[in-house]
């Protein structure tokens, strides 16, 4: 059994989700509350971070080595372009997204609004909340910029650099920290890509506290 030790809401967490359900593998998910550093769970991971998977007999750390483990492992379907240039362009959006978008809008919206309440940490920043709102405004243009001019985010074939920006917009979208009507390409985007069979676990998730808005599991909007 594949098991996944996992927070709900944590996008990178998310995106190694969405990789183990495109390819049809089966996996146990474990809650963790990695904030708290249990004696277990670091010996699982000294960095105390999530995601952790164990599969094939080995305990793997890091969202961007593990899902390119699952992709090399089971190789279909295939969510890594066969040529170098495309293979460069999916890593390089991959870490857009779970570098300069996570800092400059994840951390500002979902973990202020959201992980601080959880972890006990005081009140959310409304300074930090303010960047991250001004901040996806622009990442969400650079988004429908580049479906202008393809079918994915990275090229005509679905990849992971559409499963890392989805699980990063998944989460936020969980609090209503996406205004779907800002790019119509983004839109429509998301809606192909939240119908699909690999996202029906992600929009099954539910944290105590915070429910979700109507709209976020309906695929429609």
């Amino acid at each position: 059994m594949i098991r996944l030790y996992h927070s709900p809401l944590s996008p990178f967490c998310r995106k190694v989700r969405l990789v183990l359900a495109e390819k049809r593998l089966e996996v146990e998910l474990v809650e963790e509350r990695y904030w708290e550093k249990s004696v277990e769970f670091m010996r699982r991971n000294p960095a105390g971070k999530v995601p952790v998977l164990r599969i094939d007999g080995k305990t793997l750390t890091e969202s961007a080595p593990i899902c390119e483990y699952i992709e090399e492992t089971v190789p279909e379907p295939s969510l890594m372009p066969n040529s170098a240039d495309g293979r460069y362009e999916v890593r390089r959006l991959v870490m857009w997204f779970d570098d300069k978008f996570h800092s400059e809008v994840t951390s500002n919206l979902l973990y202020e609004r959201v992980n601080k309440k959880l972890m006990g940490q005081g009140y959310p920043d409304s300074t930090r909340i303010k960047n991250g709102a001004k901040a996806i405004k622009y990442h969400l243009d650079y988004m429908g910029w580049l479906l202008d001019q393809r079918r994915w985010l990275a090229g005509d074939a679905l990849t992971l650099a559409d499963f890392a920006a989805a699980a990063h917009l998944s989460a936020l979208d969980y609090i209503s920290d996406v205004d779907w009507n800002r790019n119509a390409n983004v839109r429509e985007w998301y809606a192909k890509i939240k119908s699909r069979p690999a996202f029906r676990s992600l929009l099954a998730d539910q944290v105590p506290s915070f429910p979700p808005p109507e709209h976020y599991a309906n695929l429609d909007f």
